[in-house]
């Protein structure tokens, strides 16, 4: 039940000495403090993150052939092979869970040689050789025209799509791309389309838009592969885990290719879910460490809370004698203290939150929300905020239960006594 005597109790009781209630909340007020900001910038990294894996299928690996690295049924250890057209068809119709099986050829590369010309203009970028699914496992925006379809894949089109790079390097300010053709290796692509693409950090995104994008069957025709697969992306299907899947695709390539069962090195892979699960746990672990130093951080003031408290029940001895004489019951003796205490703790610590939401507000305030940060939108959610609350009141109870304790052992005569 609300008391208005109590209370009145306890704000005179705090502010009689405001110095020293201020220098004594200051060390919860900064506990609260780092502790938010502590999971605001997780937060913000983690959002950053995130914002660099947008409209990429993280439930996918890629897969290239290496040597055998065994001998296997009359083949020698240290051949080569490449994976074949055939081998998609083979793991989507042998493996279930499986959503996109995307093989690709590539040609050109970071640092390479001229490889694409347009009229005098010429530049050395990506060429890839595609099926239309791999849309849906890069973060790949179309601007202009259209991507790459089945019909271009059926009808063997030499068709381009190139991204904003090639384009700003093989074209004139405000020169339409579409319908113009552009020669690969001397063999003529004609644009179909123009795309902008996301790479995975601020320094990859200038190379992600030097790329362009070609149908599979048209590139293995211009540049002689036949039937040869570079490497495939794989991509599993909602609720399923690529990790898990990876080693029945595995299974179906080796069986094809006859590669030793337990030859693990003739097929190399990445595996960007895993990857991505590592960076999920590194985020919790930031998570418990900034729990960890904003607690440790706390506890220095509620031991600093809970010394003045034990000075505050010191020198209130006398009227503490007098409320025991006049009736007053051990367990009110220790609730207006332990009252004292978490009123103290509770007001400093929701001071410490609103200071730190108005420096987080200021932050992303002036922080570019457009721009390829790896730090974006620190915030903290409700749950945080509650679980500050919590962990406030059980501060607030710890900080003043030693000094409870002692003011209802002074016996009430003593007490009198005192002056």
């Amino acid at each position: 039940m609300f008391s208005r005597d109590k209370w009145s109790e306890i704000l005179e009781s705090l502010t009689s000495n405001m110095f020293r209630t201020i220098l004594t909340a200051f060390g919860v007020f900064w506990g609260i403090f780092i502790l938010v900001i502590l999971l605001a910038s997780g937060t913000g990294l983690e959002n950053g993150v995130k914002k660099g894996f947008s409209g990429v299928a993280t439930n996918s690996m890629f897969m290239w052939a290496q040597t055998a690295s065994q001998a296997y049924k009359g083949l020698p250890k240290g051949r080569r092979y490449n994976f074949k057209l055939d081998d998609i068809e083979a793991i989507k119709d042998e493996v279930n869970g499986l959503k996109y099986v995307s093989p690709r050829n590539q040609l050109g590369g970071f640092g390479g040689a001229n490889n694409v010309t347009r009229g005098l203009k010429s530049g050395a970028f990506n060429v890839y050789g595609d099926y239309p699914d791999i849309i849906n496992q890069e973060p790949t925006t179309i601007l202009q025209g259209r991507f790459i379809n089945q019909n271009d894949i059926n009808e063997r089109r030499k068709v381009a799509v190139i991204g904003e790079g090639v384009l700003q390097e093989l074209y004139d300010f405000d020169e339409d791309p579409l319908g113009t053709y552009i020669k690969i290796q001397g063999v003529n692509f004609m644009v179909i389309g123009i795309f902008k693409k996301k790479g995975f950090g601020p320094g990859d995104n200038e190379e992600a838009s030097k790329q362009i994008y070609t149908p599979f069957t048209a590139y293995s025709q211009a540049f002689n592969q036949g039937e040869n697969v570079g490497w495939m992306a794989v991509t599993a299907k909602d609720g399923e885990s690529i990790s898990e899947l990876k080693k029945e695709v595995f299974e179906v390539v080796k069986q094809r290719h006859t590669i030793a069962p337990k030859d693990d090195r003739a097929i190399g892979h990445f595996d960007l879910f895993e990857q991505y699960n590592k960076i999920t746990g590194l985020f919790l672990a930031l998570n418990a460490v900034a729990y960890f130093v904003g607690i440790m951080v706390l506890i220095s003031g509620v031991i600093g809370i809970s010394n003045i408290m034990l000075i505050v029940v010191k020198e209130r001895t006398n009227e503490i004698g007098v409320r025991r004489a006049l009736g007053a019951t051990p367990w009110q003796i220790k609730g207006q203290i332990l009252m004292e205490s978490i009123t103290l703790t509770i007001i400093a610590g929701m001071t410490g939150i609103v200071f730190a939401t108005g420096v987080l507000i200021l932050v992303n305030k002036f922080l570019p929300q457009n721009a390829d940060l790896m730090f974006v939108n620190p915030s903290v959610d409700l749950n945080s905020i509650v679980i500050a609350l919590i962990i406030l009141i059980i501060s607030g109870l710890l900080a003043g239960l030693i000094p409870a304790q002692n003011a209802i052992k002074i016996r009430p005569v003593d007490a009198l006594r005192t002056e």
